[in-house]
C-alpha cells in the first residue's frame, strides 16, 4: 500500500475538485436543480444532487487512484446498499456534504469529510470547507494542517485556555433537544458559538474560535462519517474527541451510529467537562421523572 503521505498527496486535489462540485450547485447555475428529498418519513433528513454528485465523484476518483482491493469504501450516500462492517483493512469513510441543511438554507456553514480508518480508527482525514476555501487535514501522529486556495499551508493547534468559564462552547442551530439544552444550560461555559456542520465546528476549535462541543444521540445518532475526519484533525491539532466515560471513538464497527454523549474540546478541561455532562445529565433523568 502506498504510504500515506503520498495518499494525502493524491487526495487533497480531490478534496478540492469537491468543494468545486458542492460550490457550484451552492452559487449558482445548478441551485436550481437541487432536487431534494428526504430520507425519513418527518422531513428531517435531507438529500440532494449536490450530495449524490459530490459522493460519485469522490468514490470514483478515489478508487482509480486506490482500487478497491486494498480499500474499502463507505460513503453516507451508498450506505444503505453495504451490509454492515466493511472487512477491508483499510477503509474510506466519507461525508460528501455534511450540514446539508445548511448548504440548503445558504448559512455557508458546510463541509466535506474524507477519513482513512484501520482497526477501527482513523489514519489520515480532510476536512473541506469550501466557503472558506480551506481544507484541514491530518496524519496520525503527524499534527494537523490547513492549506488555503492559493496553496498556502500552516500548521494548527487549539488555544490553551484552561478555565472553565472562559471556554466557548460551539453549538448546533438546528439539532437540539430537551435534554441537549439542559445540558448546556448547566455546564460551566456559557459563551456560545453557532456554527452549522461537524467538520465546520471542529474547525471552529482549530482556528481557536471555540473550545467546545457536545453532541446527545437522542432517536438518532451522529454517524461515523459526522465524525471521523473532524476527530483526527482535531485531536492531531492537540484536541480530545471522546465519549463522556473516556472511552475513545471507533468506526467501521458494524453499527455506524455514534451513540451515548461525545464531547470535542481543546483538551484542557476535557476529563472534568466528561464528568460533569453525566453527572447534570444523570440530574435531568431524575428531574423528568
Amino acid at each position: 500500500m502506498k504510504e500515506l503521505q503520498s495518499i494525502l498527496e493524491l487526495i487533497r486535489p480531490i478534496g478540492w475538485g469537491a468543494s468545486d462540485i458542492l460550490r457550484s450547485y451552492y452559487r449558482g447555475n445548478k441551485q436550481d436543480d437541487l432536487n431534494i428529498e428526504y430520507k425519513d418519513d418527518n422531513g428531517k433528513d435531507p438529500v440532494t444532487a449536490a450530495d449524490l454528485a459530490v459522493s460519485n465523484y469522490i468514490l470514483q476518483q478515489l478508487k482509480n487512484e486506490l482500487g478497491s482491493e486494498e480499500f474499502g469504501y463507505i460513503s453516507e450516500e451508498t450506505y444503505q446498499k453495504q451490509d454492515g462492517k466493511n472487512n477491508s483493512e483499510w477503509v474510506w469513510i466519507i461525508d460528501p456534504l455534511d450540514g446539508t441543511k445548511d448548504f440548503i438554507n445558504k448559512t455557508g456553514e458546510y463541509a466535506i469529510h474524507i477519513a482513512l480508518v484501520r482497526n477501527k480508527r482513523p489514519e489520515l482525514a480532510l476536512v473541506v470547507i469550501p466557503e472558506a476555501e480551506k481544507i484541514y487535514y491530518a496524519i496520525k501522529g503527524s499534527g494537523t494542517f490547513v492549506e488555503t486556495r492559493n496553496g498556502e499551508r500552516k500548521s494548527m493547534r487549539v488555544s490553551e485556555c484552561k478555565n472553565p468559564q472562559d471556554l466557548t462552547l460551539v453549538v448546533s442551530r438546528s439539532h437540539r433537544n430537551k435534554q441537549l439544552d439542559y445540558l448546556l444550560e448547566k455546564l460551566p461555559c456559557q459563551n456560545q458559538k453557532s456554527v452549522g456542520s461537524v467538520g465546520g465546528k471542529i474547525a471552529a476549535i482549530i482556528e481557536q474560535q471555540a473550545d467546545v462541543y457536545i453532541s446527545l444521540s437522542g432517536k438518532s445518532a451522529p454517524k461515523d462519517w459526522d465524525i471521523a475526519a473532524p476527530e483526527l484533525i482535531l485531536t492531531e491539532a492537540g484536541g480530545k474527541y471522546t465519549h463522556f466515560d473516556g472511552t475513545p471513538l471507533e468506526y467501521n464497527t458494524g453499527d455506524i451510529s455514534q451513540w451515548g454523549g461525545l464531547l470535542a474540546s481543546n483538551g484542557q478541561c476535557h476529563e472534568m467537562l466528561c464528568q460533569q455532562a453525566e453527572r447534570i445529565l444523570e440530574e435531568f433523568a431524575v428531574n423528568k421523572e
